[in-house]
């Protein structure tokens, strides 16, 4: 199938991240089926696309007559069956393998010969996803980042069996919807952007467990310093402009001193055990009480809102 062919998206996930990735697709013209298992859930994305509407039209990132468009290219099902007509199935269901595995064992029988299938997974094997899937050179991870109508970044993972033709046609529609591909070239866990995240994260944790700096002075010194720089430059772009021979000897002092645990972090599993899993519960690392946890989420989106227009600005020139 050509790029051009590709009219209509499936989405299986009525939650933040398919509701975002419908928004998406629906605001460049493409009809969009967002399938999920209950009426409820279904409700509550309509809510979702309506917020993330107001929230772009207020940051002048969309026009009434692409709401519009958006709110009449999304329909919602409660059955795999929608899919039949659609183009590109993206899954994006519970991040657990078993249950993925078990949507594709059921969907390869409904979706067309030549769509095009992908999972938004953040980390699972692409080839463990797809093994019943007879024709894995259609199958891809499709990685979109939260919150997908804002982060600009998909990476297009590959299977052992995908084929370059299925990366460079999904390649083009990710361009097609303002999105950024990046293409991870084999099935690894993580994939790019998180082992880089949870490298961060994990020398994050280990900096607060040796007390030497604190919450609040860890995020800033990210947010300030390596983060200030990172919309700008990537970690070896950063590394040319410094110098290799300067990285060189700082890597060969500083290396032994970084975490290199293999385990999961034992202060996530205390925070876990005592009910504090951050705003979900109220609780984290942070507190967000009365209305604290609207309130981060608001100068989260309206910060990448922020640097999203400059990133906007600058390719335009």
């Amino acid at each position: 199938m050509k790029l051009d062919s590709i009219k209509r998206i499936g989405i299986a996930g009525a939650g933040t991240m398919g509701s975002g990735i419908a928004l998406i697709f629906a605001k460049k013209g493409y009809k969009v089926t967002v399938m999920d298992l209950s009426i409820t859930l279904l409700e509550d994305s309509r809510k979702l696309v309506d917020i993330f509407n107001q929230t772009l039209l207020a940051e002048e990132l969309m026009t009434s007559d692409e709401e519009e468009r958006v709110m009449s290219n999304i329909e919602y099902s409660l059955d795999k069956s929608a899919f039949k007509d659609c183009d590109l199935i993206i899954e994006a269901i519970v991040e657990k393998l078993e249950v993925k595995q078990s949507f594709w064992k059921e969907v390869k029988s409904i979706a067309k010969k030549d769509a095009y299938l992908a999972t938004n997974t953040s980390g699972l094997s692409i080839n463990s996803i797809s093994e019943d899937i007879v024709d894995k050179t259609r199958f891809v991870g499709m990685h979109f980042w939260n919150p997908p109508h804002i982060v600009p970044l998909v990476e297009l993972i590959k299977g052992d069996e995908t084929s370059d033709e299925t990366v460079e046609v999904l390649k083009s529609l990710m361009k097609r919807i303002d999105k950024e591909p990046v293409i991870v070239q084999k099935d690894t866990p993580g994939f790019i952007g998180n082992r880089l995240q949870f490298a961060a994260f994990r020398e994050a944790l280990h900096i607060l467990k040796e007390g030497v700096g604190t919450v609040e002075d860890i995020d800033k010194a990210m947010r300030f310093g390596p983060g200030f720089r990172y919309p700008v430059l990537g970690p070896l772009e950063t590394a040319d402009l410094g110098g290799l021979d300067t990285f060189y000897y700082i890597s060969a002092y500083l290396f032994k001193n970084l975490s290199d645990s293999k385990e999961a972090p034992e202060i996530l599993k205390e925070k876990i055990d005592s009910g504090n899993l951050g705003v979900k519960t109220k609780e984290g690392f942070y507190e967000y009480f009365d209305g604290q946890d609207e309130e981060v989420i608001k100068r989260r989106d309206s910060m990448f809102i922020k640097m999203l227009k400059l990133n906007n600005s600058a390719e335009k020139k």
